[in-house]
Parts: C-alpha cells; structure tokens; sequence
C-alpha cells in the first residue's frame, strides 16, 4: 500500500519530469529516489514510468495511481489546513488555473485572499480552458476561472461576463473614441491569441457570423505579447475590457467598444466538489465574492 512519502515522489516526480530534479526536491539520493519508485511498481506488479535515456512519462496506470496520490495528499492537506484553521492560521498552497483574458481578475481574488490569509501562497497559471478541465480532474489544480460554456455545469458558479474592445494604435484606428463594428476590426491588421485559445475560437465565430474576413496578421499564445505588438503600432487586438483596463495604457492607442454585434462571455468558477470541503477552498470562494 502506498505511504505518503511515496505519493510525494511520485507528484514530484510527475511535476520535475525528471528524476534527479524530483529527488533533490524531496531531499534524498537520485538511486534511492529510483529505488523508491521500482519499489512501488513491485507492489502494484505494474510498471508506473515509462523509461528510456530519461523520464517519458507515466504509464496509463501511472497515470490513475498519479491522479488518486494527488487526490489523497491533498485530504491530507486539507485535513493539517483545518486544524490550523481553528487556530486562524491558515496555510498551504492554492493552485488556480485561468484563462488569460481572466487573469486580471485572478489577480484580484488573489489581492484579497492575501489581505484575509497571509500565510496561504497562491500560485496562478495562465492555461486553456481544456487544459483547466483537464488539469481539475487529475486533481493538479484546487480551481479554475474559465468560460461557463463549456464548462461542467455540475461544479461551474457564474461569475461575470466579459465585453471586448477592438485596441488599435490611432494610425489603424478607424476613429478617435465611441464604438467599431466588427466588421471594421476584421478590415485592421490584427494581432490574436493563438487558434487554440477559446478567446481566439470565440472572435473567429463572430466574425463567421457577420461574414466578416478578418486580416490577421500575427498571432500569440499570451496578452502580453500581443499588446506589445499593438503599443509598437504593428496592428490592432481584439481584447476584453478587463484585460484592456488592466494591462494596456500606452498613450498613442484608441480603445472603442466592439459593437454590431454587442456579445459577452460569460466567465465562471470551477471547483470539483469535495466533501469536506478544505478551508483553503472555502476561503478562495470568499475572496471571489469580493472580488465581484
């Protein structure tokens, strides 16, 4: 049976992906690192690692023996937190998948954990919403900000909704302030997410649905790297409000509400449910509300 050193290793060694890395995080040798993890695959009479020159992977078996260490550690964990929070000294780690057009507003619910837990450390990870997804189920994530649509409607809590704005430098503008349609932002050069970002796929079936053709000429996997390339004058964006709010203030810029048509996503909170439910949890869904 499996020992909580043991699924330590192998959380770590699934987060290093490589074995002298997992074995210096845990404070012990490389080879009885190794030994450690041929131990447990004797006991399951199953290879977990798939192994070459260096760490492959895991076996689909490893995977499901990965996933439940995750799940198990972390009622361990949740377990020490309540007991320290009867003594309100809350600590321990939250791990919170977002969207990037979220991540303002991560930023946020993070400012106002802090202030009520200053002992708690949050570690924020811009991912895709399928990544969210699938990241929540082997249990490597405690909870996402991503779109509702798409999202598991059992465990997914509607939270606002987000409006865009077409970001031009005031050379591609088509004016000064007030409004664009789409269809002049898909007649810009534009800078996107990349395809596989749902922000991305959502602009795309706007612009099907007017029969617009838009001139997309770069394309990037983060916000940042896009708003660098409109502040440069290099092209126009299509961003949520937020993000525009957030991040983008260079003076030689317009900012105008997309309309014709005015559309809105909604953005939400995922979190598999748990019974009981850890207090870190509790304490990251009351800094949501303020944050709202």
């Amino acid at each position: 049976m499996l020992e909580i050193r043991d699924m330590r290793l192998l959380v770590a060694l699934a987060h290093h992906r490589h074995f002298s890395r997992a074995a210096d995080v845990c404070g012990i040798s490389q080879p009885a690192f190794s030994a450690r993890i041929r131990k447990i695959e004797e006991e399951f009479a199953i290879p977990l690692v798939r192994r070459g020159n260096k760490f492959m992977g895991f076996t689909r078996e490893g995977e499901v023996v990965l996933k439940w260490a995750r799940k198990l550690l972390g009622d361990v964990e949740g377990m020490r937190q309540e007991i320290d929070a009867l003594a309100n000294n809350l600590k321990g780690k939250l791990v919170v998948g977002t969207i990037p057009t979220a991540l303002p507003f991560a930023a946020l619910v993070s400012t106002h954990l802090r202030a009520a837990h200053p002992n708690l450390s949050i570690e924020i990870q811009a991912l895709s919403s399928r990544q969210i997804d699938i990241r929540l189920n082997d249990f490597s994530l405690d909870a996402g900000l991503t779109y509702v649509a798409g999202a598991d409607p059992v465990h997914t809590e509607r939270l606002y909704d987000e409006s865009y704005v077409l970001i031009a430098p005031q050379t591609l503008a088509p004016r000064l302030a007030g409004t664009a349609s789409w269809a002049e932002a898909a007649a810009l050069p534009l800078c996107l997410l990349t395809p596989d970002m749902r922000n991305r796929q959502f602009v795309d079936e706007t612009f099907r649905a007017i029969g617009a053709h838009p001139n997309v000429v770069m394309e990037a996997n983060g916000f940042t790297a896009v708003l660098v390339q409109v502040a440069s004058g290099n092209a126009a964006t299509i961003a949520p409000k937020i993000v525009a709010e957030t991040y983008f203030s260079a003076q030689a810029s317009v900012k105008l509400d997309l309309v014709e048509p005015h559309l809105t996503q909604a953005i939400g909170l995922t979190i598999k449910e748990q019974s009981p439910v850890p207090p870190i949890i509790q304490a990251f869904r009351a800094a949501v509300r303020r944050a709202l």
